[in-house]
């Protein structure tokens, strides 16, 4: 594919302004596909700034950033203005410590995790490794700290622990998830699988009634999040202090400590729910979504707030 020269130049431009952008399906936090959720989920663990494009967004844009560095699948990071790759190897990469160090970061932590291995977990795991000396599980747990256990070739330069006979070689941001966990093999109600007990997976997103999160705002226990956008706030607002994410407010939100209690509002409970949720993602500990919204906080707190 020709690529037309002012696309060209849409694309260097977005490269000259920004030293590191990543063309993903969807956005960070709402990936629209696992490629994509893999690739900026490194760049995030990273904790590295960069530019993201949703080429959903940008037929143009898809199209042409295959054609602009010959590459032909989606994601693709860019250093620097240079090609790096896809997920794949945006994982080797950081893994390896390669990404930090072009990055200008310092090395990642690559202290091995404590891991537990019951006896019932490593029986079927040594099952389905067999008797190949050179094949060892691989164990990546993700920014929302969901596993995914792999067969994978022995790396001798890996981050691994030696666990009931296993080898389990892991990537540095999965190392840290993945200190003090257990993997058990469950046979139940539940059905048949490997299930891992993980001390530093964060809460699930918690409900609150509008009533309580009025009462924990007005004693300084809870930042309340109205995640609405203007022309909706301008319709009807509560009367307690409250943050915004426009006008910066979700990085300034972003920026706040991991353990700060945050409740998300919004008209009736749905949209605040999936913020909640790519909080929780990020790593806070104590989520929450405020039930029936703005709607139900007209009814229950104060019915001066309009109802639409």
């Amino acid at each position: 594919m020709s690529l037309d020269p002012a696309l060209r130049s849409r694309i260097e431009s977005l490269l000259q302004a920004n030293r590191v952008v990543l063309f993903m399906k969807g956005q960070p936090g709402m990936p629209q596909c696992g490629f994509s959720a893999k690739a900026s989920g490194v760049l995030e663990d990273l904790g590295v700034e960069y530019a993201h494009v949703n080429v959903l967004a940008d037929p143009e844009i898809r199209e042409g950033i295959k054609a602009f560095g010959n590459w032909p699948t989606i994601p693709q990071l860019y250093i620097d203005a240079e090609l790096v790759g896809g997920s794949d190897i945006i994982e080797q990469l950081a893994a390896s410590g390669e990404l930090s160090q072009v990055l200008g970061l310092p090395p990642p932590d690559r202290t091995p995790p404590q891991v537990t291995v019951t006896e019932a977990a490593a029986e079927k795991l040594r099952g389905a490794l067999g008797d190949d000396p050179n094949a060892a599980l691989s164990l990546s747990i993700d920014a929302r700290f969901q596993p995914r256990f792999q067969i994978a070739p022995r790396q001798d330069n890996a981050i691994a622990v030696e666990a009931a006979g296993l080898r389990i070689q892991f990537d540095p941001a999965s190392a840290r998830r993945a200190d003090g966990i257990t993997i058990d093999w469950v046979d139940d109600f539940r059905g048949q699988g490997l299930a891992i007990d993980n001390p530093n997976a964060p809460k699930p997103v918690q409900a609150i009634t509008p009533s309580e999160a009025d009462r924990q705002v007005r004693a300084g226990e809870l930042v309340l999040v109205d995640v609405r956008p203007p022309e909706e706030r301008l319709q009807a607002s509560v009367a307690v202090t409250h943050r915004i994410f426009d006008d910066g407010g979700r990085a300034d939100l972003e920026a706040l400590p991991k353990d700060t209690r945050l409740a998300f509002l919004c008209h009736a409970g749905g949209r605040s729910g999936q913020a909640a949720e790519e909080f929780r993602a990020k790593g806070f500990t104590q989520v929450f979504n405020v039930e029936g919204g703005i709607d139900r906080w007209s009814q229950e707190v104060d019915a001066s707030v309009p109802r639409y």
